[in-house]
């Protein structure tokens, strides 16, 4: 996963009245937890929105008053009518300690299926996944270039080495929708096959009986 950088300050009290008046300068209020301690802080609205306002998931180096923690974000909570984030949680990262990692799903190739009229399906957009930090990559990248018509990719056919995926192995990720247009084609396409089968049939029987005579 990509890294990137967030300051913050610490937080000196934690009680509802100082978390109000952080939000009313601008500030979250957040912390940081899965460590030898919990930490509070505040981070300033706008910092925020560059980890928020994307489907990339980022290791995150959070500098708090010149101490720097590794982390990754787990939790937002946003205001019922202004949809402004109002507290983030994050979970220290440790070499040594597994986490869980939504990952959004890239599909990848031109599927033969959709050149051939088929609708492409989407049911998971992101994947559950444990392991430890170095072993998660930046997105689960799925090649559907040999996807045909009606065929389906598993949960159970993605290997990610060093990862768990936590979804249903049987779970459809993507798959291939049969629809009236690439019937058609299809049809068409037996057609010109069977005729090539049958024009190559008679162009053998032609040459046999040119030989005999």
């Amino acid at each position: 996963m990509k890294t990137v950088s967030l300051s913050g300050s610490l937080r000196e009290n934690v009680g509802k009245k100082d978390t109000k008046a952080l939000r009313r300068q601008g500030l979250v209020p957040c912390v940081i937890y899965g460590g030898e301690k919990q930490i509070h802080f505040s981070v300033k609205l706008i910092e925020l929105g560059k980890l928020i306002y994307t489907p990339d998931v980022y290791k995150i180096e959070i500098d708090i008053d010149g101490s720097k923690y590794m982390a990754i974000a787990k939790e937002y909570q946003f205001h019922a009518v202004t949809d402004k984030v109002i507290h983030a949680d994050f979970i220290e990262l440790s070499d040594k300690r597994e986490v869980k990692v939504d990952l959004p799903v890239r599909l990848t190739g031109n599927s033969i299926g959709v050149r051939n009229g088929g609708r492409l399906l989407v049911i998971y957009r992101t994947l559950s996944l444990k392991g430890l930090p170095s072993a998660f990559p930046e997105t689960i990248d799925i090649d559907i270039t040999n996807l045909r018509i009606g065929k389906k990719i598993r949960v159970s056919e993605v290997k990610l080495p060093g990862l768990t995926i936590l979804e249903p192995a049987n779970a459809v990720i993507c798959g291939i929708k049969r629809s009236r247009i690439s019937v058609e084609e299809e049809e068409e396409a037996e057609a010109e096959a069977e005729a090539a089968a049958e024009e190559g049939a008679e162009g053998v029987e032609a040459s046999a009986e040119g030989a005999e005579s």
